[in-house]
């Protein structure tokens, strides 16, 4: 079988290897130059796979019998829209790898949470001596680990919308719809479609199969297409069937077990903020759908140190507390992030926006943040937003914003990146932008 790929970068090289290893025929076509992929092109010659570089040629359609595409690229691409008319099926790198496994797999995807919700709930299986492996949108692709793994290995998997927008016979044991909240909307064409990829993680799964949702969520309490599995919620209020907060426990209810299960007290929870609330639910409820025991829950919940990028502290310098939240690259994020801490915020934000609607934060600014250091494309929009109503100030790049936040902190204040933005503007991906914040911070005298 020939496959195409579309994409260099993590997933694509990924699917291009394994369906090597495989014994199929393989072209991979990137559109970005050649020597911004110095590293995959030797791997590619390693392996014999033929590509081309600086664009996506008619050569790459040729006798292919599916493409494989990477997360991001675009469903207007012409490559894609080529391929459509010429009828060639499309998958993406997940449709691709989970086809190769037998193994169960948990599927966690939403807007904001996901991330953390799928270390976390790597972290529980682990912790309780239940061997699990987190892969996808974390940074592992899934056809990285195919080859060679072990049938009893749990599958944790961080799914995108743009992974999602290319199943066909992907169908989790377990799925998670964290949120969903208005976001990528460039790539997608409206919220309609973003939300209906979003609901595509449960398009096949059969009753055996559980979906978590979340009751308290607008857009992700009650399924937009038709559903199959058995579902189970996840609220800060008392439910009938799921995990909910009540007289501040963490409880557990499946009528049908005539039963409530208690697994801990909120505030013995390890990760602030109301949002890992819901991302510790969700978790342990994927937990028991496994059978693994409240009390080795309560043991992983109380001791996980979260994940890096997403409120992670950097350092503490004279007093004032550096946090790196590059991931909160929407506004929802960033609601979560503001609403986390008790302390006064420095908020550094900024980067590339996508129709960001800065009054949701509002309330949050006005109760919890001393100073805004504005950053990026959306600097003025930023600043324009909040200079009426609180301190305000323009940084010409992230030093810049690290060293003026510091000197508008007094002691027991935190500095806080949590942009709201996309990266681009002036970094690869959000991970460059953590990276050289916790290296500027790192370098603070």
């Amino acid at each position: 079988m020939k496959y195409t790929i579309i994409g260099a970068a993590r997933s694509g090289m990924a699917a291009a290897i394994l369906a090597k290893e495989l014994g199929h025929d393989v072209f991979l076509t990137e559109s970005q130059a050649i020597e911004k992929h110095e590293e995959s092109v030797r791997k590619l010659d390693r392996k014999g796979i033929g590509y081309e570089f600086g664009g996506n040629s008619d050569k790459a359609l040729e006798n292919t019998d599916c493409i494989i595409t990477s997360p991001g690229v675009p469903p207007t691409a012409d490559i894609i829209i080529k391929a459509e008319k010429a009828g060639i099926p499309i998958i993406s790198e997940l449709e691709f790898a989970y086809n190769q496994i037998d193994n169960p797999i948990i599927a966690i995807t939403g807007t904001n949470g996901k991330t953390t919700t799928t270390a976390l709930t790597e972290f529980i299986f682990n912790n309780s001596g239940r061997k699990a492996i987190a892969v996808g949108n974390i940074g592992r692709p899934l056809s990285s680990v195919v080859l060679g793994l072990e049938p009893d290995v749990v599958i944790v998997a961080e799914v995108s919308s743009y992974q999602l927008d290319r199943i066909d016979k992907f169908a989790p044991d377990v799925a998670i719809i964290t949120n969903i909240t208005p976001d990528h909307i460039s790539y997608h064409g409206s919220f309609e479609n973003y939300q209906q990829a979003k609901w595509k993680i449960s398009s096949k799964q059969i009753a055996k199969n559980l979906l978590i949702l979340n009751a308290d969520d607008e857009f992700a309490s009650q399924p937009k297409i038709n559903i199959e599995a058995t579902l189970a919620w996840v609220s800060l209020s008392p439910l009938e069937r799921g995990i909910f907060k009540d007289d501040g426990k963490m409880k557990i209810r499946f009528p049908e077990q005539h039963k409530t299960e208690e697994v801990m007290f909120f505030d013995e929870l390890s990760l602030p903020g109301v949002h890992n609330a819901y991302n510790s639910m969700a978790a342990a409820l994927a937990a028991r759908a496994f059978e693994i025991s409240n009390e080795d829950i309560r043991d992983s919940l109380m001791t996980f140190k979260g994940v890096e990028h997403r409120l992670e502290f950097v350092r503490t310098i004279g007093g004032v507390d550096f946090v790196n939240d590059t991931k909160a690259t929407n506004i929802n994020a960033c609601w979560y992030a503001l609403q986390s801490y008790k302390k006064p915020l420095i908020w550094i934000a900024g980067g590339r926006g996508d129709n960001n609607d800065y009054s949701a934060l509002d309330q949050l600014v006005k109760d919890n943040v001393r100073a805004i250091i504005a950053i990026g494309e959306e600097q003025d929009a930023i600043f324009n937003h909040f200079c009426a109503s609180s301190r305000c100030i323009k940084a010409d790049d992230l030093e810049d914003a690290v060293i003026k936040g510091f000197s508008e902190a007094d002691n027991g204040d935190i500095v806080l990146l949590s942009p709201s933005c996309k990266s681009f503007d002036m970094f690869m991906s959000f991970e460059h932008r953590g990276f050289e914040f916790k290296k500027i911070v790192n370098n603070l005298k």
